[in-house]
């Protein structure tokens, strides 16, 4: 099966594209696509690979499913649109960059400026019907991003691994904590940020550990 998604993604996932639940997931999201509003847009339904090649790949944070309402989704987690009000687990983040390594946050909650940099800001579920959350769960979306855990960690070394929540934590068996490093706090959505998401510190964590393994930090805030 022909998918369009950046070269070095397409050539470590391959195998995968090839199996039978992949193409019954996509026969599934092409009919979604027709049928109803789903989001985020098609041409954005694999944009957190486009912008951070597997090659490039630092830091992975991890989403379950996109924002279901108008505007907001546009393929990578806890990001919105420019011009799109932030949602209040982004905002939790941005209060915690700033309280963790200082600067002035963004007026946008639009994180392109991580991808670009190796933070791949995967969810679990890569689509979503408007105004239904988890409305595209088990369908084999969790099957494939979790193909792509696995790849990350097993054929990568010394990659940030930021699991926010419980959801987030289920994955943390498939990653080496020999090879990488994982961080888990609470989930940063305004019910549990307070539980110990705000204060984490996983932001100057993430870049100590990069630069200690002679990487480039990343810059959090433009």
């Amino acid at each position: 099966m022909d998918v369009k998604i950046e070269s070095s993604w397409k050539q470590v996932l391959q195998e995968e594209f090839d199996k039978p639940y992949f193409k019954q997931l996509t026969d599934f999201i092409r009919i979604e696509y027709r049928s109803k509003t789903v989001f985020p847009p098609p041409r954005n339904l694999f944009k957190a690979f486009d912008l951070c090649p597997f090659d490039k790949v630092k830091v992975v944070i991890l989403g379950q499913d996109p924002y279901h309402g108008p505007n907001q989704a546009h393929g990578l987690c806890f990001s919105v649109n420019q011009g799109v009000p932030m949602p209040p687990s982004l905002v939790n983040i941005y209060k915690e960059i700033k309280s963790d390594i200082g600067g002035e946050i963004p007026a946008h909650g639009n994180l392109e400026h991580w991808a670009t940099q190796g933070v791949f800001l995967l969810n679990a579920i890569l689509s979503v019907v408007a105004g239904m959350p988890t409305s595209h769960q088990k369908k084999g979306w969790e099957e494939f991003t979790d193909a792509v855990i696995r790849i990350i960690a097993e054929k990568k070394e010394h990659v940030v691994f930021m699991l926010w929540g419980a959801y987030a934590q289920s994955k943390e068996w498939m990653i080496d904590d020999k090879k990488h490093l994982i961080l888990k706090a609470p989930h940063p959505s305004p019910l549990s940020a307070h539980r110990g998401f705000l204060g984490c510190k996983h932001f100057s964590k993430a870049n100590e550990y990069l630069k200690e393994k002679g990487l480039e930090e990343i810059n959090w805030i433009e």
